[in-house]
């Protein structure tokens, strides 16, 4: 649990940073001639991007981090014998998992805190705007997976209940392209 609340805190400070690198010279000009005012059409592409670029590493991060995989693979083992002998290396694993996470988590998130706090104190008047930018990227972030699984429970749905016409639809599809 411990790994996953720290999980969620890297996540924030990463779409944190990326929105921050996403602000050049032409999103401070834009800002500018908006008056300050959030301009939710201009900055979606750079949201977008945004989102995708730290969803990225996230997933990388998340690999490297979480142990699910390796721990129901344990559980899955039925000879006492093997139980063993994998234990050892199991805990192996997950100690230098752990330890790879939190050291390249603490080196990030001083160089995120670095970075950020220059920006912010250099460009004072973008912060409310970077947050409102941050909050919704970090908020697709949140929203995209229930959507793929919300497509995928329909498609799922669809080809169980008729088989036929799922095929059917793929190869017009198919024909399409």
């Amino acid at each position: 649990m411990i790994i996953k609340i720290c999980l969620f805190l890297f996540s924030f400070a990463l779409y944190y940073t990326i929105n921050t690198l996403f602000f050049n010279d032409s999103t401070m000009h834009q800002i500018y001639t908006d008056e300050g005012i959030f301009n939710f059409i201009y900055l979606l592409p750079k949201i977008i991007y945004s989102t995708i670029i730290s969803s990225i590493i996230n997933i990388i991060i998340r690999y490297i981090s979480l142990s699910d995989k390796k721990i129901l693979k344990f559980k899955k083992i039925e000879n006492i014998k093997e139980c063993k002998d994998y234990l050892p290396k199991l805990l192996k694993d997950l100690k230098i998992n752990f330890i790879l996470f939190f050291l390249f988590s603490l080196i990030f998130l001083i160089f995120f805190w670095y970075y950020i706090s220059c920006f912010c104190a250099v460009y004072n008047n973008t912060q409310l705007i970077l947050i409102k930018d941050t909050l919704i990227s970090f908020g697709l972030s949140l929203l995209y997976p229930f959507i793929i699984f919300l497509i995928a429970s329909i498609i799922r749905t669809f080809a169980k209940n008729k088989p036929e016409k799922f095929l059917e639809f793929f190869y017009k599809i198919s024909k399409i392209i």
